[in-house]
C-alpha cells in the first residue's frame, strides 16, 4: 500500500489520536459519504511510518527496559539507605506499576493533545524524575521520583508509541509490533552496560542525572511521529429544552455521568463485559505480570550475592537484551504469514508456557555457565512473548477501542506489578534465598500461560460449535447474538479501512 502524498499529509491535521482542527470543528454536517470521505485513510503500512516505527522502537527502548536495570543499583540502594530487600523492591515495583497504570490517564492526554505531545511530554517527566531522584535523602524519596514521576513519565512515551503505531501499520501489523518489541531487547542490551559504567564512575547518584538526560530523548523521538489521518469533527451538543434537575442533585448526576463517560472511554469496561476473548486475555495478563518481571529485578542481585562479579551479571541482562534483537525481527516476519491469523494467541501461550518454566533453572546453581543458559531460554520465550503480545490485542479488539482496552489491561495488571518484586523481596528477607524467588515465579507464569491456552481454545471450540447448530438448522443466527457471540481474535481492519468509529463511540 504506497503512503500518502505529500500534500495530503499536510491537509491531515490530526489522526485518531489527534486534536480536531478548528475548521473541522467549524463544518457543518454533510452527507453521510462526504463525512466517510473526511474522515476515512488507509494506513500507510510503510513510509514515513518506518520513521515512527524507528521511534518507537527508542522509546520502548528508554521505558520498558529501564525498570529491569534498576538491580543494577540495588546494592548501592541497599547501602546508602540501609533498607531490606522488599523495602528497596518497592522502587522498580512502585516504578513498573506506575508505568502501566496510568494508562487511562494517557488515553485522555492522547485523546486532547495527540501521540506526538504525549510522549513528548512523558519524556520531560520521566527525565525530571530521574534527575531528581538523585537528591533524594530517603528511600521514600526513590518513591515518589524514581517510582511515581519517572514511571509515570514512562507510561505516557510508551503507551502512545505503541498507540500511533498501530494507526501506521495494519497489514503489516504483526511484523511491526514484533520489530517495535526490539526496543525493548535494545534496551536491555544497552542500558546494563551503560549503567555498570555511570555506577563505578560516578556513584548511583551522578548515574541517575546522567540517566535523566538520556531519558530525554524521548522528546526527540516523539517529535517524528506527525498525523496520520484526521478525527471525526465533534458533534454538535444538542440542548435539551425539557426539565433539569436543579441544585445539589444535577450535581451529583453529572459526577456519576462524567464518571461513566469516564470508565466506559478510557477503560473498556463495557468491552470487558461484553467480549470473552478480551476479558480472559486481560485476566491472563494480569496473572502473568505477578510472576514476569521479576527476574529481571533479581537476576543481578542474585548472581553478585554468590560473589559474581558485577560487570559479569551486568553482562547476562545485556546477552538477554541481544538474544531478544536477534530473535524478534525474524520472528515478527514469520507471525506476519496469512497463516497464522487467528492462532498468534496460542503460539503466545506456548511461549510463555517455556519462559515460565525457564526460571526454574536458576534453581539450579549461581555459577556463569547456569545462569546463561538460562538467559538464553528466558530470552527466546521473552522474544516470542514481547512479539505477539500486542498483536493479539489488536487481534483481540478493534483498532478503534485499542487505547481504552490498553488502558485496563494496564490498570488491571500494575496491581501484580506493584506486588510482585516485594512479595518477592519478602521472600527473599524470610529465607536468604533467591532460588524461591525465581521457583514461584515460574509456577505463576506457566499457569497463566495455561489459563489463557484452555480458555481460548474452548471459547473456539464453543464458537464452532455453535456455528456448526446454526448451519445444521439453515437459520441464520440473530444479528444481535452475533454481535455478542462472533467475536473473532484474528486480524480485524481497522477504521482506517473502512470508516471511522472514534474510541469515544464506545
Amino acid at each position: 500500500m504506497a503512503p500518502p502524498q505529500p500534500s495530503s499529509m499536510e491537509e491531515q491535521s490530526g489522526e485518531l489520536c489527534e486534536p480536531e482542527s478548528e475548521e473541522g470543528e467549524k463544518q457543518g454536517p454533510g452527507s453521510p459519504s462526504d463525512q466517510a470521505h473526511l474522515v476515512t485513510y488507509d494506513a500507510p503500512d510503510g513510509g514515513w511510518g518506518w520513521v515512527v516505527l524507528v521511534a518507537t522502537i527508542l522509546v520502548l527502548a528508554l521505558t520498558l527496559a529501564f525498570p529491569s536495570c534498576i538491580g543494577i543499583f540495588y546494592l548501592d540502594l541497599q547501602e546508602e539507605f540501609q533498607a531490606s530487600n522488599s523495602e528497596t523492591s518497592w522502587v522498580p515495583s512502585i516504578m513498573t506499576s506506575v508505568l502501566h497504570a496510568g494508562g487511562p490517564l494517557c488515553s485522555m492526554l492522547v485523546e486532547r493533545f495527540g501521540c506526538r505531545a504525549t510522549v513528548m511530554f512523558g519524556g520531560v517527566l520521566s527525565g525530571f524524575g530521574m534527575a531528581v531522584s538523585s537528591f533524594s535523602h530517603s528511600i521514600v524519596d526513590l518513591y515518589i521520583t524514581t517510582g511515581v514521576i519517572t514511571g509515570l513519565g514512562f507510561c505516557f512515551s510508551f503507551q502512545a508509541a505503541v498507540t500511533i503505531l498501530g494507526h501506521y501499520f495494519v497489514r503489516r501489523r504483526p511484523f511491526a509490533n514484533a520489530m517495535s518489541s526490539t526496543g525493548t531487547a535494545l534496551g536491555l542490551s544497552t542500558l546494563p552496560f551503560l549503567g555498570d559504567y555511570l555506577q563505578s564512575t560516578l556513584g548511583w547518584r551522578g548515574s541517575f542525572l546522567v540517566l535523566g538526560a538520556v531519558l530525554l530523548n524521548c522528546c526527540v523521538c516523539g517529535a517524528v511521529m506527525r498525523p496520520v489521518r484526521p478525527r471525526k469533527p465533534r458533534k454538535s451538543e444538542v440542548k435539551s429544552n425539557g426539565p433539569r434537575p436543579a441544585g445539589k442533585k444535577r450535581c451529583v448526576l453529572g459526577i456519576f455521568q462524567g464518571l461513566a463517560s469516564f470508565l466506559r472511554k478510557h477503560m473498556a469496561f463495557d468491552l470487558f463485559c461484553s467480549n470473552p476473548r478480551f476479558r480472559v486475555f486481560s485476566l491472563g495478563i494480569t496473572w502473568m505480570m505477578l510472576g514476569f518481571v521479576v527476574p529481571l529485578i533479581y537476576l543481578v542481585p542474585y548472581a553478585t550475592a554468590h560473589k559474581m562479579d558485577p560487570s559479569r551479571a551486568a553482562l547476562l541482562l545485556s546477552i538477554l537484551g541481544f538474544v531478544n534483537i536477534i530473535v524478534r525481527p525474524p520472528v515478527g516476519v514469520l507471525f506476519s504469514l496469512s497463516w497464522f491469523k487467528g492462532r498468534h494467541v496460542y503460539f503466545f501461550s506456548a511461549a510463555l508456557f517455556i519462559n515460565g518454566l525457564s526460571n526454574s533453572i536458576c534453581c539450579i546453581s549461581a555459577s556463569f555457565p547456569v545462569l546463561l543458559m538460562y538467559v538464553l531460554t528466558y530470552g527466546l520465550s521473552m522474544s516470542l512473548v514481547g512479539s505477539l503480545m500486542f498483536t493479539v490485542l489488536m487481534d483481540t479488539v478493534e483498532m478503534s477501542q485499542f487505547p481504552s482496552a490498553l488502558g485496563l489491561i494496564s490498570i488491571m495488571e500494575s496491581v501484580t506489578l506493584l506486588i510482585g518484586p516485594p512479595l518477592a523481596g519478602i521472600l527473599v528477607d524470610r529465607t536468604d534465598q533467591y532460588t524461591y524467588v525465581f521457583m514461584a515465579c515460574s509456577i505463576s507464569v506457566a499457569l497463566s500461560a495455561l489459563f489463557l491456552m484452555v480458555s481460548f481454545y474452548w471459547l473456539d471450540s464453543h464458537d464452532a460449535a455453535q456455528k456448526n447448530s446454526s448451519s445444521a438448522s439453515g437459520s441464520p443466527a440473530k444479528p444481535a447474538v452475533s454481535l455478542a457471540m462472533d467475536y473473532q481474535y484474528s486480524s480485524v481492519p481497522t477504521d482506517g479501512d473502512k470508516t471511522h468509529n472514534p474510541s469515544s463511540d464506545i
